[in-house]
């Protein structure tokens, strides 16, 4: 079943687009008169048939949500246990490509991100609608941002429409959103066309950046998924399905097999606790996402995640495996003062 919409994702997002389509659409009537002639009438239905797409694609993506792995499932070799993750929240083992999310606190689907706009993961059943969604909502508020401007500009240069000061700041308003959810909106589509090109998601690029290091031995890593754009598009966007494939077996290349990924994610898993270190905590933390308490440097490379940080105090111990710029990545083990 998929998430609520009642969440602040959703309902900000929705908000947005309807405050745009109606912007968009008062300044049509107002400037194109629609039922005059032919030519506005179809301008209408074009802009009308933006604002559908769009919410089509966003509430279907809601939805259908990413797919979830069985609880408790295992393979069906039980051999091949050897070769995947347990999760003990979900009580078996993570499916070729899928991951636990903390926040849908179950193992999803080819997981690629947890979106916030749409109170989801996605995932391997709701990639085409989020990526139709993100394709759509730039040349809707484009055409918006058209509309928006020349009706603005017939007013305040040709002194054509009827406006006072508050219909003035509106639709300024309006053209200013326009053009942030658009920049937005495209720099998001951007980084998910770049993905589905290479048939990687946000987790495995993680995954395979690591995995082209080099190694001992000479070793090279061939990932499983990338078939050429043509066919990695085909097997996201195909026309006739929301989505291919049962979400637990994937097609892979010649030379790979379906585990081929869960095994280099285990051995890069080994690696990380052999080179764990563990630091006492001298200093308090209350887990702000803005550190600007900890200084400039370290509140302006904040991660761009929306995972939670960790509130600590002096006396807590915690496993560093990774650290970047001002940050340290890792986990809360002990804490001394209250015996935990």
């Amino acid at each position: 079943m998929p998430r609520g919409i009642c969440h602040w994702g959703p309902l900000l997002a929705l908000s947005i687009i309807i405050t745009l389509f109606l912007g968009g659409l008062y300044c049509i009537i107002l400037v194109y008169t629609p039922w005059h002639s032919l030519g506005a009438m179809l301008h209408l239905g074009v802009y009308l048939n933006w604002a559908f797409l769009i919410l089509y694609n966003f509430l279907r993506g809601i939805w259908l949500g990413p797919g979830y792995v069985p609880f408790k499932w295992r393979p069906a070799k039980e051999s091949d246990t050897e070769c995947l993750q347990f999760c003990h929240v979900c009580q078996g083992y993570k499916a070729p490509r899928a991951h636990h999310c903390s926040k849908c606190n179950r193992c999803v689907m080819k997981m690629d991100h947890h979106c916030p706009w749409i109170n989801n993961c996605v995932g391997h059943y709701n990639m085409k609608s989020f990526t139709l969604f993100l394709f759509f909502v730039p040349l809707g508020c484009t055409h918006c941002a058209i509309i928006l401007f020349l009706c603005l500009y017939n007013e305040v240069y040709l002194r054509l429409l009827p406006f006072d000061v508050y219909h003035l700041i509106f639709v300024t308003f309006c053209i200013g959103l326009s053009i942030g959810v658009t920049v937005a909106v495209g720099l998001l589509l951007y980084y998910q066309v770049k993905g589905i090109r290479i048939n990687e998601t946000a987790i495995e690029s993680w995954i395979v950046e690591k995995a082209n290091r080099p190694r001992p031995k000479g070793e090279v890593f061939v990932y499983p998924y990338n078939f050429g754009w043509k066919e990695n598009f085909r097997q996201v966007l195909c026309w006739s399905h929301d989505y291919l494939g049962d979400g637990i077996t994937w097609p892979v290349l010649p030379g790979c097999d379906q585990y081929t990924l869960t095994v280099e994610q285990l051995w890069q898993k080994e690696l990380k606790r052999n080179r764990t270190v563990t630091h006492d905590v001298v200093k308090s933390y209350n887990g702000a996402i803005l550190a600007w308490r900890e200084g400039l440097w370290t509140c302006c490379s904040t991660p761009w995640t929306d995972e939670s940080r960790m509130k600590i105090i002096p006396g807590d111990v915690v496993m560093v495996t990774r650290w970047r710029k001002h940050w340290l990545y890792g986990e809360k083990v002990t804490n001394h003062l209250n015996g935990k």
